[in-house]
């Protein structure tokens, strides 16, 4: 399967299953959506995914970003967006899928307060949802390098 054509199927999947059975932005204040005090945030972009945001909407910024692997890019709202143009990590969070299923997304810790309970204090839905986005974007080679690079990324955020 195309990069593209994995990343918009795993979004329809994704399009109507949240964390929680309702809007879990309004348990934190979306948190996840705002920017840090150094005007840093945004979800990296899955392989592909930039053509979804060209030209770019109002509202929205595209930019590189080396942290977790050379050459990504990070995109970054303005704080509030229709849940059709969030980009599949806004989508997946605060989850990665696995080879093998789905677990935390360690980087979430700094913003989520679902993460002191686990994937147990999460919507079923949602995490039979990651799993299902898993197996479709473990099938293409470019997202299954992008998560293992996440994952790679996440260990090192353990350490810490």
């Amino acid at each position: 399967m195309e990069a593209l054509e994995a990343v918009l199927f795993c979004r329809e999947i994704l399009e109507d299953v949240t964390p929680l059975r309702q809007d879990c932005g309004r348990f934190c204040g979306g948190a996840c959506c705002q920017s840090d005090e150094d005007d840093q945030g945004g979800m990296l972009l899955f392989p592909g995914e930039e053509a979804l945001y060209d030209p770019l909407p109002d509202g929205f910024s595209i930019s590189r970003d080396d942290s977790v692997k050379e050459g990504l890019l990070l995109l970054t709202c303005d704080g509030e967006c229709a849940r059709s143009m969030r980009p599949l990590s806004c989508r997946l969070f605060p989850m990665l899928p696995t080879r093998k299923g789905a677990k935390m997304d360690w980087r979430a810790w700094a913003v989520c307060p679902l993460m002191e309970h686990g994937k147990a204090g999460l919507s079923l839905d949602f995490v039979n949802a990651v799993k299902k986005a898993g197996e479709i974007l473990y099938s293409c080679p470019a997202h299954a390098e992008f998560l293992d690079a996440l994952h790679a990324y996440n260990e090192q955020l353990k350490q810490f």
